[in-house]
């Protein structure tokens, strides 16, 4: 089984790996969602658990802060939660800083799930994110937004069905893009030219930016429909015009800066984990820009420090 999967011996004689729950996790693409997708997307979430508890075990992250609103209207809890972070109306810089920042744990779905868009999950009393770093900068932002909209209004159970994908949404449109913000800051019945100078404001796609202006009442139905044919024509659903940077990880920068300072390499960490170092390299890919080494360093085991060392996430 080892040859066959190119995993340690050790992998297999270790403990049991904990397992992402299913029935609380909330899977993005669900018409496309099969047996196979979904054991894939759990199965890479059971190595990234792993690697969550080595780094808690010997850094000290942020507490999660993830505000719980189930049974209110989305649009309500999105400004709750604003409020309560103390972000007012202002746009979001970096959604995968503000969600590390309040104790989100946030890890890279690998390749081979490359169909799945996102998923999220309360363990215990942490909360975590799943996210396809393979996707534009401006759509995985707004996955982003939506796998909080779960972990706020859903955490109660898994979220199943359009309507709680649909909740998600709207969650996730009204945190990036206040309503107040939007009608300030675009002109009614903006022309496609003009949404596409205006989404740089808020880092969102131009077919994000343009249902949320229908969904506030700056596009008449027929404006919407006539966007929408427009966005459609110049080949905007899958090239954003005007793109933005993507965004990494501070927390896992943080993490893997400072082991390298100690000298302990990439390759140390998954021999600590038992697995191999394409496997971790993929629950931190497009999240991690500074290269990490994976030379062995000998016989020399990473052991664990006295204290843990203490992050601070701005």
């Amino acid at each position: 089984m080892a040859d066959k999967l190119r995993f340690p011996v050790e992998f297999f004689g270790g403990p049991n790996l904990d397992q992402p729950p299913i029935e609380g996790s909330s899977f993005r693409a669900l018409s496309r969602l099969t047996a196979k997708l979904r054991d894939q997307s759990l199965g890479a979430g059971a190595l990234a658990l792993a690697l969550s508890d080595w780094i808690d075990a010997r850094f000290v992250l942020a507490e999660p802060e993830v505000p719980r609103h189930q049974g209110i209207d989305p649009e309500t809890a999105a400004m709750a939660v604003r409020s309560e972070w103390g972000l007012g109306e202002r746009p979001i810089r970096n959604m995968v800083h503000l969600l590390e920042a309040h104790g989100v744990r946030v890890y890279s779905l690998s390749e081979e799930c490359a169909e799945m868009d996102a998923f999220s999950f309360w363990r215990g009393e942490l909360p975590y994110v799943f996210l396809n770093a393979m996707k534009a900068a401006e759509r995985s932002r707004m996955d982003d937004a939506h796998e909080l909209g779960h972990l706020v209004l859903h955490w109660r159970g898994g979220a199943r069905g359009r309507d709680a994908e649909r909740e998600a949404d709207l969650f996730g449109a009204a945190f990036l893009m206040p309503r107040d913000s939007v009608i300030a800051g675009v002109t009614r019945g903006a022309r496609l030219r003009d949404i596409i100078k205006s989404k740089s404001q808020w880092k969102v796609s131009v077919t994000n930016l343009t249902y949320r202006m229908h969904t506030v009442g700056l596009l008449s139905d027929w404006e919407y429909r006539s966007r929408f044919i427009e966005i459609s024509k110049k080949g905007y659903r899958t090239s954003e015009p005007r793109p933005v940077q993507p965004e990494n990880s501070q927390a896992l920068e943080k993490v893997f800066n400072q082991l390298r300072q100690e000298g302990v390499s990439h390759g140390d960490v998954a021999r600590e984990l038992c697995i191999p170092p394409d496997e971790l390299s993929k629950l931190i890919f497009g999240l991690v820009l500074t290269p990490v080494g994976t030379e062995p360093r000998g016989d020399q085991r990473p052991s664990n420090p006295p204290t843990r060392s203490r992050l601070r996430l701005v």
